[in-house]
């Protein structure tokens, strides 16, 4: 009876040590693989904004339930003396890492003016230049993102530029010192998903140096995997999940779809073929 308790407690041990083997492993691939920009690491790939939700409450569940440890907040859309309720009260700077976006802005100009403004009520030295070029389409005007991105990184600020999905103007960004470069997957809060595979693809393939993280168009799940599927480094979103029924469920969704994409992207698809091919081999089969 007691030999029994002891193979059966031996084996328990056993397995435990197996359990929490493959556990340190886990946790060791997870930090190994992390979304590194500027030299500072981030366990989770999504990025999510902050605008367009019921409520303050709903923004915080949804924030919680997408896993993302970067949220973006639009600088000149919040509350930032807090003399009446504001979005900050809802994020917790010391869960978080803020990235103040310069959301609203039509030139150069503004963009530096309210990146200095974030800076200077101690938002942060990070920021996501938005410079829109078109009011219909909201497609980055991309001469003003370049000088801004410019003037800014001579300033010592840390800038995340969202651009169009052009090659030359990403490798112009990243020599005017862009710690990643954010082109558009979509028009910004359309939904539509990754609609430029193509160009995000020869975008990957060009520019190294830099993180790559698609900002504007994921509408679901499906879409944020597949942005990852092609390489790219992370992805931001608000819309596809703050319009959703329940952007609650769909910040889970978005999460798991992340995870999802960049395990198939690191694993490596099968290739493609035109005929079939049988699961199971020909050989041995009983005739």
């Amino acid at each position: 009876m007691m030999a029994g308790c002891r193979r059966e407690a031996s084996g328990g041990i056993a397995f435990c040590s197996v359990r929490i083997r493959r556990l340190i492993g886990c946790i060791t691939i997870l930090f190994m693989d992390s979304l590194t920009i500027a030299g500072r690491p981030f366990r989770s790939r999504l990025i999510v904004g902050t605008g367009k939700y019921k409520s303050g409450q709903e923004t915080a569940r949804a924030i919680e339930a997408s896993g993302a440890e970067m949220v973006t907040v639009a600088v000149r859309r919040v509350n930032l003396d807090r003399s009446k309720e504001s979005l900050l009260d809802f994020i917790d700077p010391q869960k978080y890492f803020l990235l103040p976006n310069t959301a609203g802005c039509y030139t150069a100009d503004e963009a530096i003016r309210t990146a200095r403004l974030s800076r200077e009520v101690g938002l942060s030295d990070w920021v996501k230049v938005e410079v829109i070029g078109d009011q219909a389409t909201l497609y980055p005007d991309v001469s003003a993102t370049i000088e801004a991105t410019r003037v800014l990184v001579t300033e010592g600020f840390t800038v995340l530029p969202y651009t169009s999905d052009d090659v030359v103007v990403a490798k112009r960004l990243v020599d005017a010192g862009a710690s990643a470069v954010m082109p558009l997957g979509a028009p910004i809060g359309s939904g539509m998903g990754i609609q430029n595979q193509a160009n995000l693809r020869i975008l990957r393939e060009m520019i190294t140096g830099v993180p790559l993280i698609v900002d504007a168009g994921v509408g679901t799940a499906s879409d944020a995997t597949i942005a990852l599927e092609l390489g790219y480094d992370g992805v931001l979103m608000n819309t596809g999940i703050a319009g959703a029924q329940d952007p609650v469920l769909m910040a889970d969704a978005m999460r798991h779809a992340v995870i999802a994409g960049r395990n198939a992207y690191l694993a490596g698809r099968m290739p493609k073929k035109l005929y079939a091919t049988a699961s199971s081999p020909v050989e041995g089969v009983v005739r």
